[in-house]
């Protein structure tokens, strides 16, 4: 016993040290991906790309992230997921690069998209192999809310980036006897992120192993298909897994629409150019940092399906949203709305991480995820550019999505009590379970 407690302390600051680099690569990605919408938000705006272009961004980053779901899960399974995430850094900036010389920019960020769905599994999945259980709920807080740290200053970076005072210093930039055809604010402000995604990069080389053996591509890629729809049915019937999984699918499909939705309601209600209503953005995700560090902090990962009603009240505060005008109402109310969903989501996420580490393992498991999610992202944002198109406010939107994000969380919740009602014994040994793993984590 004497001679393993150096080997336990080893291992216990290994741990410590991983996951301090893995936050530290999450950030600058994060930060860099969203810093960039905005970015491509503007390059479309200034290069004439009608109003739908700009909303169809968020459904084409998440494109990849549906194609390639049954793939980027396995793929993140039988790799170092370090190196996994060294890799789609790569990706991204090569997205960055075809965005500068000449791609359409919805196609350039489709490509930063696909490097995000490669990126993602590897991000949690390197969670449930690196940390007990009893510390998944504490790690997805500080991670959720290092990522939403990073949604805020990447959209207060971006929006900067674009303004006209940063993008006049960068413009004056000059390479001798190079020229690099970056004539605009918004191609100056992705110039500057390529280094951001470099940086990000970087940390992921400096992620440890953790020696989980390592689950080996199948021969036919083909056959991961079977592989992944098995993996769908199987948290789909779960009925702790349906129902975390339910909810975090809805609440990133809306969230992630509200990005721009935001944009959107800032430019009509207050009249803001796209600097400005970037700060809004930051401001929901402040509100969504704290709600994630407090639910890090009080919830339980059995705790979890009680937060569902939280999800109710949030699309009534979606809808709220159009009866507000000033901008000193508005600034409190989006920390509200943004904290609602972060002490939604984060209980919810950990428990999904929770029974998909133990039916499939975490790279399929975080796959599939994101697959519901993205889809769900994927399909509310062509809705919203098809709006759009055909002439719906930006009003008309937010009403729409409060109203999905209510009826279908209280759904959800019902769903649950059915559970408990038709299945008491499957429910109660699925959460000893959560319990059990948590006391011995």
């Amino acid at each position: 016993m004497q001679a393993s407690a150096p080997l336990v302390r080893r291992t216990q600051e290994l741990m410590k040290r991983g996951f301090y680099t893995i936050m530290a690569a999450q950030f600058f990605s994060s930060l860099a991906d969203n810093a960039l919408f905005v970015a491509a938000v503007e390059l479309l705006k200034t290069s004439g790309g009608a109003e739908w272009q700009r909303a169809a961004l968020v459904p084409m980053f998440a494109l990849f992230y549906v194609i390639l779901a049954p793939f980027v899960g396995a793929f993140a399974d039988a790799r170092p997921k370090g190196q996994v995430m060294f890799l789609s850094n790569g990706v991204k900036v090569l997205g960055c690069l075809m965005m500068l010389f000449g791609s359409h920019p919805l196609l350039a960020y489709a490509v930063v998209g696909l490097g995000a769905a490669a990126y993602s599994p590897a991000k949690y999945g390197i969670l449930t192999e690196l940390l007990p259980a009893s510390q998944l709920v504490k790690a997805n807080g500080w991670i959720e809310g290092l990522t939403i740290a990073s949604i805020i200053l990447g959209v207060l970076v971006g929006g900067q980036l674009v303004g006209p005072h940063i993008s006049g210093l960068l413009l004056r930039v000059d390479l001798p006897l190079i020229d690099t055809g970056i004539d605009t604010p918004a191609q100056a402000a992705i110039a500057v992120l390529i280094g951001f995604y470099a940086l990000a990069a970087w940390f992921n080389t400096r992620i440890p192993r953790t020696g989980v053996a390592m689950r080996p591509m199948p021969q036919r890629s083909l056959m991961l298909l079977p592989d992944f729809w098995r993996c769908n049915l199987l948290l789909w019937r779960d009925k702790l897994g349906q129902i975390s999984l339910a909810t975090t699918t809805l609440f990133w499909g809306v969230s992630g629409n509200l990005r721009y939705i935001v944009l959107a309601w800032a430019a009509a209600a207050l009249g803001y150019g796209t600097t400005q209503a970037s700060a809004l953005v930051g401001v929901v995700a402040i509100g969504t940092a704290v709600g994630a560090v407090a639910a890090s902090l009080r919830c339980r990962l059995e705790m979890a399906p009680r937060v569902m009603p939280l999800g109710i009240l949030m699309g009534v505060l979606v809808i709220a949203m159009n009866f507000i005008t000033n901008v000193w109402v508005a600034v409190p109310f989006l920390i509200v709305l943004g904290g609602l969903g972060g002490f939604m989501v984060v209980p919810m996420n950990a428990l999904l991480q929770h029974r998909g580490h133990n039916l499939m393992g975490a790279g399929r498991s975080i796959a599939v995820q994101n697959f519901n999610e993205q889809a769900a992202i994927l399909g509310m944002g062509a809705l919203y550019s098809l709006f759009t198109g055909l002439g719906l406010s930006a009003f008309g939107a937010i009403t729409g999505f409060g109203l999905v994000v209510a009826g279908n969380m209280w759904l959800i919740y019902r769903w649950h009590a059915r559970n408990l009602r038709e299945h008491p014994e499957e429910v109660a040994r699925l959460m000893a379970m959560a319990r059990c793993d948590k006391l011995h984590g």
